[in-house]
């Protein structure tokens, strides 16, 4: 509904469609797109590898990939892979990178300050409807200042564009 939304406000409702299903049967079936856009989800499609040629095989030949991701420091034992790790995957896997913007410090730690801000007033009144559950709202609240914490210390957020060769 929020994407709905959103592109009615921008006047593309014409030409958007919004599926709601899991990613790894989209990959499966889906097929000729222009573009696919990837944002930070993880290691839902596999190793970074696998992401790729899953992506890959949805998108036409000189299509576009848009990623968003994170990369730790180089010899860094981090469950990221390492920027060059990164670019030698795009070799081995067919994609071209066109281009990469890592994320401003500054920015990052204002957006994450924002997003944790909605996360804890959010996680506040799922314990008050269902407080049985409040260690669960709870330990998610910690788990995502943990993740801020390891994206302003010891990865850093990319975005990569990619064009299948």
């Amino acid at each position: 509904a929020y994407a709905k939304s959103k592109a009615e406000e921008y006047s593309v409702e014409k030409i958007c469609e919004f599926i709601v299903e899991d990613i790894n049967q989209s990959v499966r079936v889906e097929r000729d797109y222009d573009i696919v856009i990837l944002g930070a989800v993880g290691d839902v499609l596999g190793n970074s590898i696998e992401t790729i040629l899953k992506l890959k095989s949805t998108i036409k030949k000189r299509g576009y990939i848009i990623i968003d991701d994170a990369y730790s420091g180089e010899g860094s034992e981090e469950r990221y892979p390492s920027k060059k790790q990164w670019h030698q995957v795009f070799q081995q896997t067919g994609v071209k990178l066109i281009a990469e913007k890592a994320i401003n410090d500054f920015e990052l730690v204002e957006i994450n300050r924002i997003n944790q801000a909605h996360i804890v007033r959010r996680a506040n009144e799922l314990k008050i409807l269902y407080p049985e559950q409040m260690n669960i709202f709870e330990g998610y609240i910690r788990s995502q200042q943990a993740e801020c914490e390891e994206l302003e210390s010891e990865i850093t957020g990319v975005t990569w564009l990619l064009q299948v060769i």
